[in-house]
């Protein structure tokens, strides 16, 4: 069912909504960037549309909802184990449909990759809805297209504010309540996709394997400095490590915790006798590119990039994680065609 709302009124809805959930959406932080003049737009709460960054992609995904950069599993004595408590609220996450399609690759590595759901990826998976945020435009550097996440019908409710008015097509029936009580006018309303992202990209239906250790790697590991901004801004990617931290001398009071980790930091591949399974920064590269737009697929079915664009935009060396894809099909062609 569709509804125009003046952002007074749509602000109501948020109000009703609230009464439930918690709600989370882009924001923007004025001086919080990277640099003391720069802003940035990451997730947080709001009570206001007008607290929501609509027009600009965040900077950050969603995704330190539902994986937190560093969450406490349990406690520990020597007697005893508890369980760290969390916030079990409902939560309303606005997001575009990128991000929605992420959440599919989430939910495939945490509650179905083997017989053993991720416990506390599903306490917090299992209380979310997610609000589709309508893209009027191409987000910078993206390649959402190409991918196949410019467009999703897997939301609660869908948000675009078009010329001072709020759009919204409710599709949750126990919503519908917050947002009739609201005094907008019915409509039929269909949220807005791109259908032209900024680039281009073609994947390879398959990799040869000596391709795994061909000189186009190389080049990134003279401009890659294994920073993990693009590990830690893309919505898919999930590795985390196991810490423990322990309150008292002896190691035996204390508290686990998981962290995100990246596969493009030092110390993610180091294993027990000091062996390094991939050193180089081209290596990691390799690994992290084959990744995204080749292993996900061969397992699952389809690739686990979403095209968001946003690794491309953080990375200080101004590596393009589109050219990387076409840079593999071109000498996946290459290397067939020679054969």
């Amino acid at each position: 069912m569709g509804f125009v709302y003046k952002t007074e009124e749509f602000n109501k809805v948020l109000e009703a909504l609230e009464s439930k959930y918690r709600i989370f959406a882009p924001v923007l932080k004025v001086g919080e960037g990277r640099f003391r003049d720069t802003d940035v737009i990451r997730y947080d709460y709001i009570s206001r549309i007008e607290d929501a960054e609509l027009e600009e992609r965040s900077d950050y995904s969603f995704k330190e909802i539902l994986i937190p950069l560093s969450e406490t599993m349990f406690y520990f004595t020597e007697d005893e184990i508890k369980e760290a408590d969390y916030d079990a609220r409902p939560v309303i996450v606005l997001m575009r449909s990128c991000d929605i399609h992420a959440v599919k690759r989430l939910d495939q590595m945490y509650t179905g990759n083997g017989p053993n759901n991720d416990w506390f990826y599903e306490r917090l998976r299992d209380r979310v809805k997610f609000a589709l945020i309508g893209c009027g435009k191409a987000c910078p550097n993206s390649f959402c297209v190409d991918m196949g996440s410019n467009k999703t019908d897997e939301y609660a409710f869908s948000i675009d504010l078009i010329d001072g008015k709020v759009y919204c097509d409710v599709k949750d029936e126990d919503l519908l309540g917050a947002f009739e009580s609201a005094g907008g006018a019915k409509d039929n309303v269909e949220p807005r996709c791109v259908t032209e992202a900024e680039f281009r990209v073609e994947r390879p239906e398959e990799v040869p394997i000596e391709l795994f250790k061909d000189s186009m790697w190389d080049e990134y590991t003279k401009r890659c400095v294994n920073c993990g901004r693009c590990n830690f801004v893309c919505p898919t990617c999930t590795c985390f490590t196991i810490q423990d931290i322990f309150y008292t001398d002896n190691g035996r009071v204390g508290e686990r915790r998981r962290v995100n980790a990246s596969c493009m930091v030092d110390g993610y591949t180091d294993v027990a006798g000091g062996l390094v399974m991939r050193k180089t920064n081209g290596e990691r590269m390799r690994f992290k590119v084959l990744h995204k737009v080749y292993d996900f697929r061969k397992r699952f079915g389809y690739d686990m990039c979403v095209g968001c664009g946003r690794c491309d935009t953080v990375c200080p060396e101004y590596i393009s994680f589109a050219n990387c894809i076409n840079k593999l099909n071109a000498r996946v062609k290459e290397v067939t065609e020679n054969v």
